[in-house]
C-alpha cells in the first residue's frame, strides 16, 4: 500500500466525517446610515464589504441607505455599520402601496423618501370586544333610537 496509500486511505476518512454544513442563502439587507459626505459613505462601504460573505454593497448618499447583498446575517451587518460610530438602524421604509393605512401617526414620516412610508404593523388584526359593539350600536344609523345620549 505504501505512504501514498496510506495517507489518500486516511484523507477519505477524514473527509467523509466532515459534518456538512448547510449553505446560506444569498440575502439582501438594508441599513438606514446618517452620511454626510462622499467621506463617509466611503468609510461605510469599505467596512461594510469585509463583512464576511458580502458580495455587493451599493451606497446611496441621498437616501442614506446602504445595502449589503451577499451571504451575510442581518445582525452582523448592522453590529459591523455601528462600529462607524454613524446613526444606524435596519432600513424602515417600505412602499406605500404595502401598508394599510399609510397616514396614520406611526407610518407617516416626513424624512422618509419619495412613494415610502414607514413599516408598520397590520392594525386590520386587532379584534374587536363587546364593549366596542355597544359603542357602535348606540350610534347606529339602521336605529331610529340610535343616538341614546341626547
Amino acid at each position: 500500500m505504501g505512504v501514498q496509500g496510506t495517507l489518500e486511505y486516511f484523507s477519505n476518512l477524514l473527509s467523509r466525517v466532515k459534518k456538512k454544513k448547510k449553505k446560506k442563502q444569498i440575502q439582501t439587507v438594508a441599513l438606514k446610515i446618517r452620511m454626510d459626505c462622499e467621506g463617509c459613505a466611503r468609510k461605510v462601504k469599505h467596512v461594510l464589504s469585509n463583512v464576511k460573505g458580502a458580495k455587493s454593497v451599493d451606497i446611496d448618499l441621498k437616501r442614506q441607505k446602504a445595502t449589503v447583498t451577499g451571504y451575510v446575517e442581518p445582525k452582523k451587518v448592522l453590529k459591523a455599520a455601528q462600529k462607524t460610530k454613524k446613526k444606524v438602524e435596519m432600513w424602515p421604509y417600505v412602499p406605500y402601496t404595502m401598508v394599510a393605512n399609510p397616514y396614520i401617526s406611526q407610518a407617516y414620516d416626513k424624512k422618509a423618501p419619495p412613494n415610502m412610508v414607514r413599516k408598520v404593523a397590520d392594525t386590520s388584526n386587532v379584534k374587536e370586544t363587546i364593549v366596542d359593539d355597544h359603542y357602535i350600536q348606540m350610534f347606529s344609523d339602521e336605529n331610529p333610537n340610535a343616538c341614546s345620549i341626547m
